[in-house]
């Protein structure tokens, strides 16, 4: 294992006490009766036909992943003493600007824990923002990735030059690591997905960004042996839980790993999630041929597919290389990055293990600069053109 660099892990360790801490439990909304018809009625996988009639009225996504510049993970963008509506109106005033009409956006079970109210309030202050810019946001329950130990309360600052110093997993290992946890988090998702089951607002719901992602090199010390068994079976009861409420937005979580092009080698997470979701998701960073053989592969299941990252520069995952085609196979397009901020994903992956000292002549990821200037105005044109040709008005 490629070791991090000692100066970033004091930083990350001066956060870690008090990160393993019990959360008290957070019971769903609905009486043990009540779980149990809702259980008997709530919905099946749509139908590829019922997906198809879903995709007819979204036309063709494109956006990005969106974090307002001034937050270094989720915690920080919906906690209410840094939830920074001024900024997320700025921003997608940008995303608005390019002819975006989507955006996917990861939300936290502490959240819900901190205050049910308080936080839903403001979901919905941020749809209202969207709405206003004509984007319908994709919402992301749980995520896998980066840092496994988040806390409520202020966030670490970022570290310098570092991709996502500080960007943190939902539920985290203190949870994933105890399945007898596992129904604390009931509430969340069924709290959650039933206050919006039925506004149009929101486009889709991701239950679960790479559950198997242990996060090598910067936190696999700190990551559970099993994460991949334990995260499949926090995945099925999550899909389960959010079924419950019969959303009226398809239900999805991406395949990250993998060309998925053999049906009889598919791991046993990512066989459940394409059998699982209502609309296919994937991830690629890989170049044009790639994402076209995924593609290829993933029309199997006769569904609307959607790619929900992609786009880093250096690895010849561009904008120019990756948009048109996703556009010319009519597959949704979410990049990775919006506008350069706490998040610092100008910076590659390789920058938790090799230094830089200033900003990289090649951005990683993000569009924007926090003024609203394009990191690459060509870039930005043929992204309009783009939008103005395929996304619906």
């Amino acid at each position: 294992m490629i070791q991090m660099r000692a100066k970033h892990l004091v930083a990350l360790v001066a956060f870690l006490p008090g990160a393993f801490a019990c959360a008290p439990a957070v019971h769903s909304q609905l009486s043990p009766s009540a779980q149990l018809s809702a259980q008997q009625s709530s919905r099946t996988v749509w139908t590829p036909a019922r997906a198809r009639a879903w995709a007819d009225t979204t036309g063709w996504l494109a956006g990005s992943n969106f974090g307002p510049s001034t937050a270094i993970n989720q915690l920080e963008m919906w906690q209410p003493a840094t939830f920074d509506p001024e900024t997320i109106d700025r921003e997608l005033g940008f995303a608005e600007s390019l002819g975006f009409n989507t955006t996917r956006v990861f939300l936290h079970n502490l959240l819900w824990q901190q205050d049910s109210v308080g936080f839903l309030n403001r979901v919905d202050q941020f749809l209202t923002i969207a709405d206003r810019h004509h984007i319908r946001p994709m919402l992301v329950l749980f995520d896998a990735v980066w840092d496994p130990m988040p806390h409520l309360g202020p966030q670490r600052p970022p570290i310098p030059h570092i991709h996502n110093s500080g960007w943190v997993q939902s539920p985290g290992v203190a949870i994933l690591s105890d399945t007898a946890r596992y129904e604390q988090l009931r509430g969340y998702v069924q709290g959650v997905v039933g206050r919006f089951a039925n506004d149009r607002r929101v486009v889709a719901w991701d239950v679960f960004n790479e559950p198997d992602n242990t996060n090598r090199p910067a936190y696999v010390a700190y990551e559970p042996l099993n994460k991949p068994a334990l995260s499949l079976i926090l995945l099925k009861k999550a899909f389960g839980w959010a079924r419950v409420m019969n959303p009226s937005q398809p239900l999805t979580a991406a395949p990250w790993m993998g060309d998925w092009v053999d049906p009889a080698k598919l791991s046993p997470m990512v066989a459940y999630m394409l059998d699982s979701s209502d609309v296919i998701t994937f991830h690629s960073y890989d170049d044009s041929a790639t994402v076209e053989k995924l593609v290829s592969a993933l029309e199997r299941y006769r569904r609307p597919i959607i790619c929900s990252e992609y786009m880093a520069r250096p690895r010849g995952s561009t904008f120019q290389k990756i948009m048109p085609l996703l556009a010319r196979r009519h597959v949704g397009a979410y990049n990775w990055g919006f506008v350069a901020g706490k998040t610092q994903t100008i910076y590659p992956w390789d920058s938790w293990y090799r230094e830089y000292t200033g900003e990289p002549a090649v951005w990683f990821h993000d569009i924007f600069r926090r003024d609203g200037t394009p990191y690459d105005a060509a870039e930005v044109a043929l992204i309009r053109s783009l939008t103005a040709a395929n996304v619906r008005r």
